[in-house]
């Protein structure tokens, strides 16, 4: 048993954007409305965060999450990290560090843009000042566990910047960041039909560095995950649009999203 929630389902500038307002999407319907992307998972006993949104603070508020085991990113854009200090709330609550897991390249860069929220080994955690952040790094394809959960990492082909994806528990919940495609290795990894599988849209026809809703039919249909979501949608993508553009069992998300994982 789990619970996946979908904490932000929009792209980098949001949902309205200060430049576009709502664009092309229904400012009368709330599922419209987005923040940055963002998902929260209970797994195997474990509470974990896929990335730190900018809106991270309200993410969490809104949702009533006040205790995470770990947060693992995805890729380094401000939209999926840079909401990292509001996770000294969550060490304030818990009073020990947060463990992060990044590939090598992605931790670099999280420790060289925040240097001051990594917690040294033996080091007194003091949240009132700064988070406490504890970094693991991963190797592609090479599974891991995490408190008895099992992690698997693949690099996504395509974006503008590396970008991880994660299958958990052999394919249980599979999370895709932002790609192009994914690689082929990575499907060997994939090895129960998934109970919740999660993509990213930013616009439905795709851009150089993203894939569009094809992309993400073909892979739907190839995994036969029980409940598809959408989600990282920009202001092309209206939620009664897509919605209506989907199979049975695929569907796009929206803020505060909850779905129970049976396992």
């Amino acid at each position: 048993m789990g619970k996946l929630i979908i904490t932000g389902a929009g792209a980098a500038p949001g949902v309205p954007s200060l430049a576009c307002g709502f664009g092309n999407c229904d400012a009368k319907n709330p599922k419209n409305i987005r923040r940055r992307s963002g998902t929260y998972l209970e797994l195997s006993g474990v509470k974990l965060l896929i990335d730190t949104s900018p809106d991270l603070r309200l993410q969490l508020i809104d949702n009533k999450i006040t205790a995470v085991d770990a947060v693992f990113y995805t890729h380094t854009h401000a939209d999926h990290l840079h909401g990292i200090d509001d996770l000294r709330e969550v060490n304030r609550l818990s009073g020990k560090a947060i463990d992060i897991f990044a590939s090598k390249g992605n931790m670099a860069v999280i420790k060289s843009r925040f240097p001051y929220l990594i917690a040294e080994d033996g080091a007194e955690i003091n949240p009132v000042y700064r988070a406490a952040l504890k970094p693991n790094v991963f190797d592609y394809e090479q599974s891991f566990y995490f408190k008895g959960l099992k992690v698997t990492a693949v690099r996504l082909i395509g974006h503008n910047v590396e970008s991880s994806g994660y299958i958990f528990n052999d394919g249980e919940v599979v999370i895709i960041s932002d790609f192009r495609e994914i690689p082929e290795s990575a499907f060997a990894f994939i090895k129960k039909t998934p109970e919740v599988l999660v993509m990213p849209l930013t616009t439905p026809h795709g851009t150089r560095f993203h894939a569009g809703f094809e992309d993400l039919l073909s892979y739907a249909e190839r995994l036969e995950a029980k409940r598809t979501i959408i989600t990282h949608m920009a202001v092309e993508c209206d939620y009664a649009e897509v919605y209506g553009r989907c199979p049975r069992g695929m569907e796009p998300g929206y803020d505060g999203m909850a779905l129970e994982i049976k396992g």
